[in-house]
């Protein structure tokens, strides 16, 4: 077990290791909540690249306190995550993100540095810092990831047609492998936990969404989710080629506001780019502004709408509450009210990944292992911090019995 799982070092000897593994469970038993009844637990996951392993540590957090989402969403690498966790069994999911993510950290030929000589470039000054996670960066584009894709040769003319499947810069049938590899598509199809994960349809433009309670899913459907052009070709599912759901909306978030019949609902979006930055200086820093605004509005502007929709959609239940019963049965228009009206709690908990100083506009295809490390490190952090909040997750009340919560909001 590495440190990501167990930060705490292991004594050595079996009396040790028991000792060890006492504390463990202790401190588990310690971090473990007890939610309100909420119908629906959701887990939304952003698209980002090599930012989701943010999304991984998030999810240890939520694995340490004992909490198991019933609905996982995703785009993108977030469709990449939502797969390893429902298709896994709870209590080997952490091992499992942890085995995927130092997978396709590697380089896809050759053989990654020494992990103390990586560590030591990673931890230099921070031009260094900086030129190194630049030359992972150019090392993916020219080499490709383990496990997840590689380029083609010879590169693609862009004056020669081909096929939908080959008009790309990169190869994901390696990502195939390892997500058959690490994914049971029979539990993640078993209904056990809902599954759902977005996508483009290229020859509609139309936003679909692939769920498990409406058709059967396939390593093909998340890597769809995940297929960004140029680099990554269309995939063809039932017919019909499908791109990165980044492309029209990079959160799950909307499949959650408009599903019905309404639910009480707790739901953790874990966001990678965010809204909040600095006003940039150079071109380099205009480039990677320019995705934090383009993929993080999303979110925001859907927990707009679902905020002014849940509130009308309350008062028009309390408005109701106050009509005799044989008018509401009887006026068509009672009737429609009825329809429309709800009373249902959500309390949407915000994580959103921050920007480090190092960074540059190549963060959502820089691989490095230590950076992973702390991106995972990252998102743990803020899980933990999150849900030490505990009023935090009370179901909301009030007038519009919507609520938002962020740890960097919050704690500003």
């Amino acid at each position: 077990m590495s440190d990501i799982e167990n930060q705490e070092a292991v004594p050595e000897g079996r009396a040790g290791i028991r000792e060890s593994a006492a504390r463990n469970e202790a401190a588990k038993s310690q971090s473990r909540i007890h939610l309100p009844p909420y119908e629906t637990i959701a887990l939304m996951l952003q698209g980002g690249g090599a930012l989701g392993a943010y999304q991984a540590g998030v999810y240890q957090g939520l694995h340490e306190a004992d909490i198991h989402p019933n609905w996982i969403a995703g785009i993108s690498i977030g469709a990449l995550n939502t797969a390893i966790i429902a298709g896994n069994a709870p209590e080997h999911r952490v091992a499992r993100l942890q085995e995927f993510w130092e997978t396709i950290c590697q380089p896809a030929y050759g053989f990654p540095l020494p992990a103390f000589v990586e560590r030591a470039l990673f931890d230099s000054a921070d031009e260094i810092r900086k030129a190194f996670t630049a030359m992972q960066a150019v090392g993916a584009l020219v080499e490709g990831q383990k496990g997840f894709f590689v380029p083609r040769f010879p590169t693609p003319s862009p004056i020669t047609s081909s096929t939908p499947q080959t008009a790309s810069y990169y190869d994901t049938t390696p990502l195939k492998a390892t997500l058959e590899r690490l994914c049971d598509f029979d539990r993640i199809n078993s209904g056990e936990t809902r599954v759902s994960v977005g996508a483009v349809n290229v020859a509609t433009g139309n936003f679909a969404y692939f769920d498990n309670t409406q058709i059967r899913l396939r390593a093909e459907h998340f890597i769809a989710s995940g297929a960004l052009p140029p680099g990554f070709a269309a995939v063809e599912i039932d017919g019909q080629f499908y791109w990165d759901g980044g492309l029209m909306s990079n959160t799950p978030l909307y499949e959650i506001a408009q599903a019905t019949p309404r639910r009480d609902t707790l739901a953790f979006q874990v966001d990678l780019w965010s809204a909040r930055g600095p006003v940039p200086d150079s071109i380099v820093d205009v480039m990677g502004r320019m995705k934090d605004v383009q993929y993080s509005s999303r979110t925001r502007l859907v927990t707009d709408q679902m905020q002014r929709s849940q509130r009308y959609r309350n008062v028009l239940q309390h408005v109701l509450d106050l009509v005799p019963e044989d008018v509401r049965k009887s006026d068509e228009w009672c009737r429609l009210a009825a329809d429309l009206a709800c009373s249902k709690r959500y309390n949407i908990i915000h994580l959103i990944y921050r920007h480090k100083e190092y960074e540059g506009h190549y963060k959502d295809y820089q691989f490095g292992f230590s950076t992973m490390r702390e991106h995972w490190e990252s998102g743990l952090s803020d899980m933990r911090r999150t849900l030490a909040h505990r009023d935090w997750l009370d179901m909301p009340n009030g007038e519009s019995r919507f609520v938002t919560h962020d740890i960097h909001r919050d704690e500003r």
